[in-house]
């Protein structure tokens, strides 16, 4: 198929770090066409083709060429980000991946369901009676870091150094990140190094906890499988905790925002807590902080309407552009309806990827985030933001630095 002229397929700046992925411009895009050319490759913008794209066995997932996008073709980070789970492709990926699986069942995270409802209501009260919060930094992150502390079973006191390795991690997913390569090297260096002790101490020392568990799939994998180095554990842990806090954190702060400029639905979520887990998913369909999911062709791929994605070729799928799409069958916009997601009548977002690449850890963030949203809306009704607060660029992964907020005290 002919491509189409240049001037008839939009153009997005993903790499700006003012541009907007949920934006108007963005929508406009949509209206004009399904797909959108960008300084990444091309974007697709409908939940149609963002769907089939994301389960097509001629891409890989395409992240391993992130450093290399932006400038980056050596060192620390360039070798670290090429041998995550994200970067790794076919049977290494497969072998890794079945490794880590156990120690992500279901029952395992639902047991920690009441821990994580007891962690929720200690940091709101810490704030309920003053009315006023800075979400980030007294409930976001805190939650987020501590979670993950009890999820591996580190000592829960060291959540601060953590959770300050992780945020550093975070900018891997910025659009500057050639600018932050030493502060992510930084951190790399930190968390490595004290995870590494903490996985020495569950081998002298074995715990009923998730990490003995992952050493214990590293050490001792099923008959016939090859184990995890020391390395390849390394590289895993790291990449566990800094996704695991960081994609958790921002998206709480992403989903309070959405959910107070719906009002309605916030209030509805205090009386029904039972909704917490339709609301995950909601709030990740109309505001990800996942902004794109990333492909990379394998062959060469003719998509149609002129794109032709040659060998080697990057594709992304905008996450609230796909989640939002007016003509999805299953029910799209921007609008928040609970309920109507509770229903089964709302589009899957695509915040935790799809097909092989689907996160692993994607249970736990639906559980804990499915936990502390309710509270939040039954403990402060009346929030309403108090200032704009500061917020990272709406492109690449995306979320609150300040979030201030004012309620009635409780």
């Amino acid at each position: 198929m002919s491509a189409r002229p240049t001037d008839e397929v939009p153009w997005l700046d993903l790499a700006d770090p003012g541009f907007d992925t949920n934006g108007e411009q963005v929508h406009a895009a949509r209206e004009r066409s399904w797909w959108a050319r960008t300084p990444y490759g091309a974007a697709v913008l409908r939940h149609q083709q963002g769907a089939a794209l994301l389960r097509d066995r001629r891409f890989a997932q395409g992240n391993a060429r992130w450093p290399a996008q932006n400038g980056i073709h050596s060192g620390l980070f360039h070798d670290w980000w090429g041998e995550t789970l994200l970067s790794l492709e076919g049977e290494d990926h497969h072998r890794v991946r079945r490794l880590l699986l156990p120690a992500f069942r279901k029952r395992s995270i639902e047991a920690m369901r009441p821990s994580f409802t007891a962690l929720a209501e200690e940091l709101v009260d810490g704030f309920a009676g003053r009315g006023r919060v800075e979400l980030v930094g007294e409930l976001a992150e805190p939650y987020a870091a501590r979670v993950i502390c009890r999820l591996l079973g580190l000592d829960e006191d060291h959540w601060p150094q953590v959770a300050h390795w992780a945020d550093d991690l975070g900018a891997s997913f910025s659009t500057d990140v050639a600018a932050q390569v030493p502060r992510i090297e930084a951190a790399l260096d930190g968390l490595s190094g004290y995870l590494a002790d903490v996985v020495a101490d569950r081998r002298s020392a074995p715990r009923d906890d998730f990490l003995t568990a992952l050493v214990g799939a590293a050490d001792a994998p099923p008959q016939g499988e090859a184990g995890l180095s020391d390395h390849e554990l390394s590289v895993a842990l790291v990449f566990l905790v800094f996704a695991g806090m960081e994609t958790t954190r921002n998206q709480l702060t992403l989903a309070v925002r959405t959910l107070l400029r719906h009002p309605d639905q916030w209030r509805l979520l205090a009386r029904r807590p039972d909704l917490g887990a339709a609301c995950v998913e909601e709030v990740m369909r109309v505001d990800p902080t996942v902004t794109w999911v990333t492909r990379e062709a394998l062959e060469e791929v003719d998509l149609g309407d002129g794109l032709v994605v040659p060998p080697g070729g990057v594709v992304q799928v905008l996450s609230h552009a796909a989640g939002t799409d007016p003509v999805a069958a299953a029910g799209g916009g921007t609008g928040l309806d609970l309920e109507a997601s509770a229903r089964g009548e709302r589009v899957p977002h695509t915040g935790f990827g799809a097909g092989i690449h689907h996160c692993l850890g994607h249970y736990v963030a639906r559980v804990d985030m499915a936990v502390v949203l309710p509270v939040l809306a039954a403990r402060m009704p009346d929030a309403e933001c108090d200032g704009p607060g500061e917020w990272l660029p709406a492109s690449g992964n995306t979320g609150a630095v300040s979030f201030p907020l004012r309620f009635t005290p409780t």
